[in-house]
């Protein structure tokens, strides 16, 4: 997101430590931005996620990268987690979900995440 010559930066901690899960996220809130989602890029830097709003279920088809898929509730709890979902895969639809979180393969076991833990959104103003 852009205001004249500043980008909004969103940042996703862990609720209860604090812990930053990606401080490069950007926001897919759009029909589109959803649909094209992470389709051809080579892969995502180990800070780096994508946030689809709404979402409840993903697609992997022209990824050339596995990726992990955080479910989130309307709370921002996850209500699902997926670990390395490879190319070419699809996700059954999650009904409580109202967002997902797309991050590199391996970053759930890596940094702990489960079932239940809530996640907080941070923007910042960045020049």
């Amino acid at each position: 997101m852009t205001t004249g010559n500043r980008s909004t930066v969103i940042t996703i901690r862990q609720g209860s430590t604090g812990r930053p899960l990606a401080g490069r996220v950007k926001l897919a809130n759009t029909f589109f931005k959803r649909l094209r989602g992470l389709m051809f890029r080579r892969r995502l830097a180990p800070d780096e996620a994508l946030w689809l709003r709404p979402c409840n279920g993903v697609h992997t088809f022209w990824m050339f990268f596995a990726i992990d898929v955080i479910f989130l509730d309307r709370e921002m709890r996850i209500v699902r987690l997926v670990e390395n979902l490879r190319p070419f895969r699809v996700t059954r639809p999650h009904l409580s979900a109202r967002s997902v979180i797309e991050m590199p393969a391996h970053s759930i076991s890596n940094l702990g995440l489960r079932v239940g833990d809530v996640l907080v959104a941070e923007r910042a103003e960045r020049s």
